[in-house]
């Protein structure tokens, strides 16, 4: 069987696969990067807040999980959500094991991992924006509301961009590892596919391809992103 059969989309190829696999870890991927995003906004919070439980908290939680394997995470979120959701199935008397959805689990690992990295990104982010903005706001009259969504979003967001952009990076890359729930992500559909055609070589190449493709488009993505927000900073300096 010829390699382009192997990889097509007819009957006897993997390619329909693949392609399936590709856009579950980019799903994953996203997902995981919202759940960080929410995470990663309450860690820096906590550790600019003038609060020294809130700091102590905030710096142990981004400790503990940029300082654990990522694949330790996962199988603490996965077998301990289904140990979770087992408990609860038996105190509503459903016997037997209720496992954590494969994509949930996966999700919400890499989730709590890059929460940890945005945290530090959104913390380092804020720490840029000069004070006297924030000053000047106040001079004016803007309230806190109003303060927080013409100055400090976009400030930190413009700010955050290259190292948000380093996190993405390090998902997609983390997403791989989810493999071992039996998502059929890229990771575990070209092992499967490399166990049942016997071609090792080919399919972990095309798998690696496949990491490399969705780490290069959305590094353009963010480049692109990055310009945009430069030109516009650019722009409001003339305009000053």
């Amino acid at each position: 069987m010829s390699i382009l059969t192997i990889l097509g989309f007819g009957p006897t190829g993997w390619g329909g696969l693949l392609l399936v696999a590709l856009l579950t870890t980019l799903a994953v991927t996203l997902v995981s990067l919202v759940i960080g995003a929410v995470i990663g906004t309450a860690l820096a919070a906590a550790k600019l807040s003038g609060s020294r439980l809130l700091r102590l908290l905030g710096g142990t939680y981004s400790t503990v999980f940029r300082g654990v394997p990522e694949l330790l995470v996962i199988y603490l979120v996965y077998f301990g959500g289904s140990s979770a959701v087992t408990a609860i199935g038996g105190a509503f008397g459903y016997e037997g094991f209720l496992g954590l959805p494969s994509f949930l689990a996966g999700a919400l690992a890499v989730g709590l991992i890059s929460g940890a990295y945005q945290g530090e990104v959104y913390r380092g982010a804020f720490l840029a924006i000069v004070p006297g903005e924030i000053e000047a706001a106040r001079a004016i009259g803007m309230n806190k509301a109003m303060r927080l969504r013409r100055i400090l979003v976009p400030q930190v967001l413009r700010f955050a961009l290259p190292g948000l952009g380093n996190v993405w990076q390090l998902s997609l890359k983390d997403s791989a590892l989810v493999s071992v729930t039996g998502l059929a992500e890229i990771m575990r559909t070209s092992q499967v596919a490399a166990g049942s055609t016997r071609q090792y070589f080919l399919f972990y190449i095309v798998g690696g391809v496949l990491f490399l493709l969705l780490t290069s488009v959305s590094g353009q993505i963010f480049e692109a992103a990055e310009k945009r927000t430069g030109r516009s900073l650019a722009a409001g300096i003339g305009r000053n």
